[in-house]
């Protein structure tokens, strides 16, 4: 890595690897995130640990990873979009080797408006199958009566918890046979106006973080020179950067994911589009409705970006792509 920049097949490799190992290790706080944005009259979680407690008893452990599939099937193109579209942006948009801050949020404008197309079908199937245990946990339990009398009974007793059998595929067809390709894209709109805000704000912070204090030999995942900064100070710009970014977009976030929800529980809102959202959304829970889930998506995104400084100063792209060549050599 020393004296060379990191190419992009290299960066493509490093975003893949740094998105799945970082879904891994996150993504239960991130169920936890999505069930407590779509509470709306009941409160079936009192937080975040509450969640996850209930989510254990309940479901299980692995319950607490309920639509990890589809994000670990498509969160590489997801990555690979954003980090090619920032870096072509960012190479066109510089001059004399150096990048503006309207530069660089332009560029992470791009980035966000192009990894959308993946995004949005990830985060409808994702959201459908992370919120049907939320929706199960509604549904009363049986009574005693239900349950029947010791003794016996001509009628079955109603199980006491619903079984789940959703899935991505059976989510999937039913959206293309019911509403074509526009069903999986349900929400782009709402999607587009959190994650270009995001990239807006997460790369030039980032950017400007890590430039400052001492600086190496190499290359990191934003820079396109051949200094980097210490591996210390990267993860912490990426973790700082991603979490004032996240608490950020918080709102649009809420509002993104109540689109997106198909399944109601009783008495919540279904919504018509975003203005009717924010105006639902008001009038029902009040402002702070809007910050449901801020702390999960701070402790979501900070230790995402911090894995992906990891995955960068470790040279995995690198390693890989060094390896291809030899053995095809």
């Amino acid at each position: 890595m020393a004296d060379k920049r990191v190419s992009l097949p290299a960066k493509l490799i490093n975003g893949g690897v740094a998105g799945l190992v970082g879904v891994t290790c996150v993504f239960p706080i991130d169920l936890a995130k999505t069930r407590l944005q779509n509470q709306q009259g009941a409160q079936v979680y009192k937080g975040l640990l509450d969640c996850l407690a209930k989510t254990v008893r309940s479901e299980g452990y692995f319950g607490c990873y309920r639509g990890a599939a589809v994000n670990l099937t498509l969160v590489t193109p997801e990555k690979a979009i954003k980090l090619a579209a920032n870096d072509i942006f960012r190479q066109k948009l510089s001059k004399d080797g150096k990048l503006p801050l309207w530069g660089e949020m332009l560029a992470g404008c791009g980035a966000g408006t192009c990894q959308v197309v993946v995004t949005t079908p990830m985060e409808m199937l994702k959201i459908q199958l992370q919120d049907a245990g939320r929706l199960a946990a509604q549904r009363p339990a049986p009574t005693p009566a239900q349950a029947g009398a010791p003794g016996p009974s001509l009628v079955a007793a109603p199980p006491a918890r619903p079984a789940f059998r959703t899935s991505a595929t059976s989510i999937t067809l039913d959206l293309l046979r019911t509403q074509g390709l526009a069903g999986l894209y349900r929400g782009a709109w709402a999607t587009l106006f959190r994650d270009v805000p995001f990239s807006m704000i997460y790369f030039p912070l980032f950017a400007n973080l890590n430039a400052l204090g001492p600086r190496g030999v190499g290359a990191s995942c934003q820079g396109n020179g051949n200094e980097r900064a210490p591996f210390l100070q990267s993860f912490l710009s990426g973790c700082i950067a991603g979490s004032v970014a996240a608490v950020a977009v918080t709102p649009l976030d809420v509002i993104k994911t109540r689109l997106q929800t198909l399944q109601k529980g009783e008495g919540e809102d279904s919504y018509r589009g975003i203005l009717d959202c924010i105006r639902r959304i008001i009038s029902r829970e009040g402002p702070s409705a809007f910050l449901k889930g801020a702390t999960c998506r701070a402790l979501v995104i900070a230790p995402l970006f911090g894995i992906a400084q990891g995955i960068y100063f470790l040279g995995v792209g690198e390693a890989v792509l060094e390896a291809m060549a030899f053995l095809f050599h």
